[in-house]
């Protein structure tokens, strides 16, 4: 490209970005009569939200969240009653500081009787579930509490007849083909075949893979050219674009309802990385259609090249699973790969029991994954001098070697408050999942520490703000650094809490997973051939995300159940139901049916590691280095966003790095100035402009 035809496709951006700004304006005018003629329709008497909602192609929580009014009864909740004075936690004290028992202050009045946890739909298929009164878009919702007394007391337990426990039988392997449907090419153990895709559905591919190899296939994995999103730009949303894909007539084959012990039938509609699985009419053959995306990204990656790393993966995985088989997932590998560690002789030879249905859906409501924060001006300059990027390598990893075990205990606010000062803290650094009220420091001039609700479903954000209280559940590695963080010990008054005791039921699993993450990063690196160097490299990066979705398998979500109705008859759409696309002719929507009986549901344990990480990317000890890193480790002021395991700053670091899962690596600078990302999506084109500068650079990312 010369500079004519460069300064030319600049013109024509422009245009485009024009198009966008005015396509923009014209929805928001949509949408804002859309709700004026919501709110007119909520005055007739008889107007019900599960009306409203399918002839809106909204959800009743979105009807709910514009027309509070129109919320049904049973989902109505008190909030306003006031709430006596509670425990409250302070910093550890330094000797000097460091009150005589007799002088230490009597237990106060417990907090207001805790809301209990009402029964709602989840309207969020892949992150979870919904508050029990839908807020409204400017308040935040309110969290779920243990009810008082004997019913809240009876949720912790175990479900009857549920645990986990080590498997007797040893998993079949799939016979896998790699295709990349840009080009057709198509391996097959060591073989390469050029297939006609015609136009890459469904039923091309099923006609052409069978055409080449007649038997024995049982999972395609597409390693480019996401042919479910060939014509995206048809529908609204991809997710439609990729439904419509899933669903189109296969000729000859049917969607699979299922096999042995399989339970996995039915399409998963996801819009990056979608499952298809069918069944040939009339016999016994299966076969599923998977992307590649869900074990890593590839880049420009042959099906050679794949095909080489899920080789390496499964060698390096059978030094320590003599058993190990890859399945169709990663989260299906992790769990099952941790599976065949449950001990077979001592404390935990029976297994590790399930947690009631309740208390799992209070961690579901209450936990959060990673944090996702995006500071924009005016808590960040305008301008940035630059834009560096930091990520914990394999950052799960780091906090596995203690998780939640046993029956827990529940520890209301008065009972934590008689509790000596060395009990609380032993207690807060142990294995717990805390409701507290918390107030930001008068002082605080830096991030926020602790996650509060914020408007929407599984939303979450920081509060920063000096001398703002707000009232939410944290884990203790959270609560532990907002009382000893090295800035300001913020005010935390305790309301109630589950205790666990401490054990290591995952230590084993994630300890194979980092030796066989650490041989595989060796073998990238000093392999000589470039092939196999890179596919060493994915297989690497395979690893980590058995561990990371297999540590997100055991939070269970509710599942989910997708329909469609016929628009000539929306008003049989379940009033509970989610509407998640429509057309001409058809509404398509999913509602929450509840947690299935999974055996494998630990969601304490991912809820204990997600607040380990969260924690971590605040401050993390490097006792090696007599150090510490994270971003209160860093000016005020020069912390531009977290995602999830990276910290995104405008100052360089001289964190240290060892190639050990939780250390900061370097991953990208861009030098500026530059304008302070005010969206995701400009944030990651920063990031992807400073990741190519720092490989530019000869730096390695």
């Amino acid at each position: 490209m010369d500079a004519q035809s460069y300064n030319a496709a600049l013109a024509e951006l422009r245009t485009v970005r024009d198009q966008i700004k005015k396509t923009r304006a014209v929805l928001a005018k949509l949408e804002t009569d859309r709700d004026k003629r919501i709110a007119q329709l909520a005055a007739y008497a008889k107007a019900k939200a599960e009306r409203i909602a399918p002839a809106a192609g909204l959800s009743v929580a979105d009807v709910v969240a514009l027309v509070p009014a129109m919320a049904p009864d049973s989902l109505a909740a008190d909030d306003t009653s006031p709430q006596p004075p509670a425990p409250e936690l302070r910093a550890p004290a330094t000797d000097d500081e460091r009150p005589a028992p007799a002088d230490r202050p009597a237990a106060v009045a417990p907090a207001e009787p805790p809301r209990t946890l009402e029964p709602a739909p989840a309207a969020e298929s892949v992150q979870g579930a919904q508050q029990a009164v839908p807020a409204t878009p400017t308040a935040p919702r309110s969290l779920p509490s243990i009810p008082e007394g004997p019913g809240g007391d009876g949720w912790f337990t175990h479900t009857a007849n549920l645990t986990s426990t080590r498997p007797n039988f040893t998993q079949q392997a799939r016979s896998t083909v790699f295709l990349d449907t840009t080009t057709g090419v198509l391996v097959h153990r060591s073989q390469t075949h050029q297939l006609d895709l015609a136009d890459a559905s469904v039923a091309s591919i099923l006609t052409a893979v069978f055409h080449t190899i007649p038997e024995g296939v049982e999972r395609i994995y597409i390693t480019a050219g996401d042919p479910w999103h060939r014509d995206s730009g048809r529908y609204p949303y991809l997710r439609d674009a990729v439904a419509a894909w899933l669903n189109a007539p296969t000729p000859g084959w049917r969607t699979d309802t299922g096999r042995g012990r399989d339970r996995m039938a039915g399409h998963f509609v996801h819009a990056r990385n979608p499952v298809g699985r069918y069944q040939r009419d009339n016999a016994d053959q299966h076969v599923e259609i998977r992307s590649v995306g869900e074990w890593f990204d590839t880049g420009d990656d042959d099906p050679h090249t794949v095909r080489d790393a899920f080789v390496l993966l499964w060698q390096a995985l059978r030094r320590h699973w003599s058993d190990a088989v890859i399945m169709g997932s990663p989260s299906q590998t992790g769990r099952d790969l941790w599976t065949r560690t449950i001990p077979q002789r001592g404390q935990h030879a029976d297994g590790f029991p399930v947690l009631s249905e309740e208390l799992r859906g209070l961690l579901h409501a209450t936990a959060g994954q990673g944090r996702n924060e995006l500071l924009t001006p005016p808590r960040v300059p305008d301008r940035l001098p630059q834009l560096i990027e930091y990520d914990r390598t394999f950052a799960y990893a780091k906090h596995t070697w203690k998780s939640p075990v046993g029956t827990p205990r529940r520890i209301t606010g008065n009972a934590f408050a008689a509790w000596s000062e060395k009990e609380q803290m032993r207690a807060l650094y142990g294995c717990g999942h805390w409701q507290v009220k918390v107030t930001v420091p008068d002082t605080w001039d830096h991030v926020g520490i602790l996650p509060a609700p914020a408007p929407g479903d599984r939303a979450w954000h920081y509060p920063a703000v000096p001398g703002t209280t707000f009232t939410t559940w944290a884990g203790g590695p959270e609560l532990h650094t907002a009382l000893t963080n090295p800035l300001t010990p913020w005010k935390i008054e305790i309301l109630d809490g589950i205790l666990w005791e401490d054990g290591k039921p995952l230590d084993d699993w994630a300890k194979k997973l980092k030796e066989t993450w650490a041989n595989l990063t060796a073998q990238a690196h000093f392999q000589g051939d470039a092939q196999q160097a890179r596919a060493a490299h994915l297989a690497s990066r395979a690893v980590r995300s058995i561990l990371l979705y297999g540590i997100g398998a055991f939070a269970q979500r509710p599942r989910m159940v997708t329909g469609t109705t016929p628009r000539a008859m929306e008003r049989d759409v379940p009033p509970d139901a989610e509407i998640i696309g429509f057309d001409d002719e058809l509404i398509t929507w999913h509602k929450p049916t509840g947690f299935s009986r999974d055996p494998n549901a630990h969601p304490e344990w991912a809820a204990a590691i997600w607040s380990g990480a969260r924690a971590a990317l605040l401050t993390q000890r490097h006792r090696d280095d007599s150090t510490y890193a994270g971003a209160l480790h860093t000016p005020p002021g020069t912390v531009i966003a977290f995602r999830t395991d990276a910290l995104y700053l405008t100052q360089p670091q001289t964190w240290p790095h060892h190639h050990q899962p939780g250390d900061y690596l370097l991953r990208g600078h861009l030098t500026g100035p530059l304008t302070a990302p005010t969206s995701e999506d400009e944030l990651l084109t920063l990031r992807d402009a400073g990741r190519a500068a720092l490989t530019a650079a000869g730096q390695e990312v």
